[in-house]
């Protein structure tokens, strides 16, 4: 029996993947320009600015039941408007299923949301570890002047819900007051 090498790299400090069964994706503002709350900043910005990258590890294809997923997302830093750079979020498309965030570099907040619209915010840094149960939206807001990088675990069959999030928002907003992040309430509170 000989020792084999790693299919996969993953780079401890930056998230970065690099091998076999590996994809990496971007959203551009023009692509996200609906989450942001200030419409008009958000169609002034130059649409082929990278607001934040995926990368995943899939061993196993989608759908798979008893397979993990295994992904990194980078959220770039900047603003529209007051409003920090985020990801869309979402919920599972199999709404019991749950998943792990954590932090490699950077700082932000990570942003859930039960299904009623109860919403809690985390700080995402480096070391930091969340667990994200079952039933609850997702969202990292990068409030740093350095890319947030952040980890994850999923169940290759847990599946994505963005449209939901599309259609009815966060019940919070993560904009920059006084030079500091601060929470305001309302999906699309100006």
């Amino acid at each position: 029996m000989e020792i084999l090498a790693p299919e996969t790299a993953y780079d401890l400090c930056t998230g970065r993947l690099d091998g076999e069964n590996v994809s990496y994706g971007k959203k551009r503002l023009a692509e996200i320009r609906s989450i942001f709350r200030d419409r008009h900043a958000a169609d002034s910005g130059d649409g082929d600015t990278v607001v934040y990258e995926v990368g995943m590890h899939a061993e196993v294809p989608e759908g798979t039941c008893g397979g993990l997923f295994f992904g990194t997302s980078i959220i770039h830093p900047g603003m529209v408007g007051d409003e920090y750079y985020m990801t869309k979020g979402h919920f599972h498309a199999r709404r019991e299923t749950a998943e792990y965030y954590f932090g490699i570099s950077g700082s932000g907040i990570l942003l859930l949301m039960s299904e009623d619209g109860k919403c809690s915010a985390h700080r995402m840094e480096k070391g930091a570890l969340c667990y994200i149960g079952g039933h609850i939206a997702h969202r990292l807001v990068n409030t740093g002047d350095d890319d947030l990088v952040v980890g994850a675990c999923w169940l290759s069959d847990a599946g994505h819900d963005y449209g939901s999030i599309a259609e009815s928002g966060f019940p919070v907003r993560v904009v920059c007051r006084d030079g500091k992040p601060t929470l305001i309430p309302g999906a699309d509170a100006l």
